[in-house]
C-alpha cells in the first residue's frame, strides 16, 4: 500500500511539473502540429472533450492513456473526422490486454490537407501546379492498473509534418493517471464514485522544418558588379513548440442499474497556446440486456476560454454484443465551431473477448 502511494505521488508530481513548465496563456498561433489538439473518438468529442477521467475506452489513448488499463478486452478503433475546407482527419488505434501485466497500445493520427494550388506574386490565380501537406503522429503506449483504484499509462509519440518539399519531425510523450476514490457513490459500488483523471499530452522536443523549398539564390554583394549573384543559400527555419496540454478532471456515475446509467464529467485544461478553459460532458446509457446498449451524449467545450470558437457538442452511439464476448461499437459526434460551422465525427470499434 505504501509503495502504491509513492507511485501515485510520483506521477502526480510529474504531471504538475509539466503544467508549471507550460507557458502563460494567450500564446495563440505559437505552436506547430496543432492537429494534435483535435481529439480522438466520437464518445469523448460528443461529451465536450471532458474525458480525462473516463476509463475503459479505446479513445483514452488520446485523452488519458491510463484509461486503457480498464479495457474489458483487446480493442480496435477507427475514426473519421471530415475537418474544415475538405481537410480529412483520421485515426487508427489498437490495444491488446495482457492479463496480469497491463495493456499495450498503438495508434496513428493523421491529417491530410489535400491538394493545394501553387501561387506566386506574378501568378496569383495559380501556376498550374499542386502541392500537398499532411501530418501524422504514431504512438506506442503501455498502461497498467497497480491496484483496483489506481492506474497509470504513458505513450511514446513520433510526430511528422510535411508541406510540399519541407519536412519536420519531433518526439513527445503522453502521461496520465486515473484514481477511483469511491466517494459519493450513489449505488454503493466503488466504481460509481468520483473518479479523478490527470494527463499531460505532447510533452516533447521542438519541431523545425527543413527542405529544398528553403533554398533561394542570394546575391551576397548586391552593390558590386561582376560577382556571382546566384549563390545558393538556404533559410534556417525557427523551431516551434508542440501544443502542450495539461488536463485534470473528475467524473461520477449518479445512476447505474440494470436498465440505465448516467455519467457526468468535467475537465479543466491548461494549454501552452491558449487561455485556460473548462469542458463539461454527460453520457446516458440505455442497457438492452444481451443485445447491447444505446448511448446519448452531450457537452460543452471551451467554457471560460477567451474568444472561444467552440461551444455545445452532442452525439450518440450503439454497442452490439457478438458471439464470444465480442462487441461492435459505432459512435457519432457533432460539435459547433461558431462561424466555421459544425464538425461531424464517425468512430467504429471492435472489442475482442479474447
Amino acid at each position: 500500500m505504501f509503495k502504491t502511494l509513492k507511485y501515485t505521488q510520483f506521477i502526480i508530481l510529474l504531471l504538475l511539473a509539466g503544467s508549471l513548465m507550460a507557458q502563460k496563456p494567450y500564446r495563440v498561433g505559437t505552436t506547430a502540429c496543432n492537429f494534435l489538439e483535435n481529439g480522438v473518438g466520437s464518445d469523448g468529442l460528443a461529451m465536450g472533450d471532458a474525458f480525462v477521467s473516463i476509463p475503459g475506452r479505446m479513445s483514452s489513448t488520446y485523452w488519458n492513456p491510463a484509461g486503457l488499463a480498464h479495457l474489458e478486452g483487446s480493442e480496435f478503433l477507427f475514426m473519421n473526422q471530415p475537418w474544415l475546407v475538405d481537410i480529412e482527419n483520421t485515426a487508427f488505434a489498437a490495444a491488446y490486454v495482457l492479463p496480469g501485466i497491463g495493456t499495450i497500445s498503438a495508434s496513428i493520427l493523421n491529417i491530410d490537407y489535400g491538394d493545394i494550388p501553387v501561387t506566386s506574386l506574378d501568378l496569383q490565380d495559380g501556376t498550374g501546379e499542386l502541392y500537398t501537406a499532411s501530418e501524422y503522429a504514431f504512438s506506442l503506449g503501455f498502461s497498467r492498473k497497480l491496484v483496483q483504484w489506481f492506474s497509470f499509462g504513458a505513450n511514446l509519440k513520433y510526430i511528422s509534418s510535411q508541406m510540399w518539399h519541407m519536412k519536420a519531425s519531433a518526439a513527445a510523450v503522453d502521461m496520465g493517471a486515473l484514481v477511483n476514490t469511491g466517494f459519493f457513490s450513489f449505488s454503493g459500488r466503488v466504481e460509481d464514485g468520483i473518479r479523478i483523471g490527470m494527463s499531460i499530452s505532447n510533452y516533447g522536443t521542438r519541431i523545425r522544418y527543413d527542405g529544398i523549398d528553403g533554398i533561394f539564390p542570394i546575391d551576397i554583394l548586391a552593390d558590386e558588379y561582376g560577382n556571382f549573384k546566384d549563390v545558393p543559400g538556404q533559410f534556417k527555419m525557427s523551431s516551434w513548440e508542440l501544443p502542450l496540454i495539461f488536463r485534470i478532471g473528475a467524473s461520477i456515475v449518479p445512476i447505474n442499474n440494470r436498465l440505465m446509467s448516467l455519467t457526468l464529467a468535467a475537465d479543466a485544461l491548461h494549454p501552452n497556446n491558449n487561455s485556460e478553459s473548462v469542458n463539461l460532458g454527460a453520457e446516458y446509457q440505455l442497457k438492452l440486456g444481451a443485445a447491447g446498449s444505446l448511448y446519448a451524449r452531450a457537452g460543452y467545450k471551451g467554457l471560460y476560454m477567451d474568444e472561444s470558437i467552440y461551444g455545445s457538442t452532442f452525439g450518440g452511439g450503439m454497442e452490439i454484443n457478438l458471439l464470444g464476448n465480442s462487441k461492435l461499437r459505432a459512435d457519432y459526434a457533432m460539435r459547433s465551431m461558431d462561424i466555421l460551422g459544425n464538425i461531424e465525427v464517425y468512430t467504429f470499434g471492435i472489442v475482442s473477448g479474447f
